[in-house]
């Protein structure tokens, strides 16, 4: 497909990366280990820069900009860890943001844009009013739209953490990585498509938001039809450059329950001590929730992002980890 990343990309990325994102740690958990059977190894980008995975993909699209077209500043639409994550890419150049956020977003990543520098500019809860208001926005400024997903510069910056996770964790059997829009799991898979060809790469999603899992079996991109899930980093549907590579080098996308969510949430604070969203959660649940076969594995897990609204925790109504 014209425009498609390649790992030659990744690489390019990491390079342009140095220095200026976290090489996150990977975490194990014993207790993990014992409950799914498996050596699990935690890639943690909720230790990311803006919290979340998306600062890599976001830095190497706004630092691939020419001068002139980054004066004009860049643009893009978002329920939050993108939106902050070019926010605060755009800061460490010196060039305005401005970010196209549904008026349901959480407040706390609301308030992460802000404090990043982005100007918001709110629309309806739907991929088309994102994108008529981001469209707007563009025309009106001449900004660089950059894609959260849909991006070959933004899908090899995601690519990196793969990167990282390989070297610190090799002869992996699994990765699980979850999956929205793609940008994660389609820089993931081809990033260990070609570090670590051994390695199968499985998507997680969760049930009330199973766009990808359908589109996957059908053959074709079939929307979001307005999902509402806990997970709201992954309520977007795919691009054709991320459904493309995960046609090719994705093994298989599992689902999981919104009580499945909340639960391995709830059980990673509390097992491994570590803040993680709803979104993050998903590939753990898969897990927990026996989705897949691990038994004796090497296990990697992606752990996209720590982006949460502590005043709205949402485990009061799910079952006990």
């Amino acid at each position: 497909m014209a425009g498609a990343p390649t790992f030659d990309d990744v690489q390019e990325a990491a390079a342009r990366l140095q220095g200026l994102v976290h090489h996150t740690p990977v975490l194990t958990c014993s207790s993990l280990d014992d409950r799914v059977g498996a050596q699990v190894f935690c890639k943690c980008e909720n230790f990311q820069k803006a919290g979340a995975f998306k600062f890599r993909g976001a830095s190497n699209a706004v630092t691939s900009l020419s001068d002139a077209e980054a004066k004009r500043g860049v643009a893009t639409h978002s329920s939050g860890n993108h939106g902050a994550a070019l926010a605060l890419a755009a800061r460490l150049r010196d060039v305005p943001a401005r970010i196209v956020m549904p008026t349901n977003a959480p407040e706390s990543k609301k308030a992460a844009v802000a404090a990043y520098g982005g100007t918001i500019v709110y629309c309806e809860p739907t991929q088309e009013a994102r994108e008529a208001v981001l469209e707007a926005v563009v025309r009106d400024t001449g900004a660089a739209f950059v894609h959260p997903y849909d991006n070959a510069k933004v899908i090899a910056g995601q690519g990196t953490a793969a990167l990282e996770l390989c070297a610190a964790a090799p002869e992996l059997d699994v990765i699980l990585a979850p999956v929205g829009g793609g940008g994660m799991i389609s820089g993931t898979a081809l990033t260990v498509a070609a570090r670590s060809p051994g390695t199968q790469v499985v998507a997680a999603e969760p049930e009330a938001a199973d766009d990808a899992y359908r589109s996957l079996a059908a053959g074709k991109i079939l929307p979001a039809n307005y999902p509402n899930t806990v997970a709201d980093g992954l309520r977007t549907s795919l691009g054709d450059l991320t459904f493309a590579i995960i046609q090719h080098h994705v093994a298989q996308i599992v689902t999981v329950s919104e009580d499945a969510i909340i639960a391995a949430m709830r059980y990673v604070w509390e097992r491994m001590k570590i803040i993680i969203e709803p979104s993050s959660a998903v590939p753990i649940a898969a897990l927990l929730d026996n989705r897949l076969d691990v038994s004796g594995k090497r296990v990697g897990v992606m752990l996209t992002g720590g982006n949460v609204d502590l005043g709205r925790l949402p485990w009061t109504a799910a079952p006990s980890p």
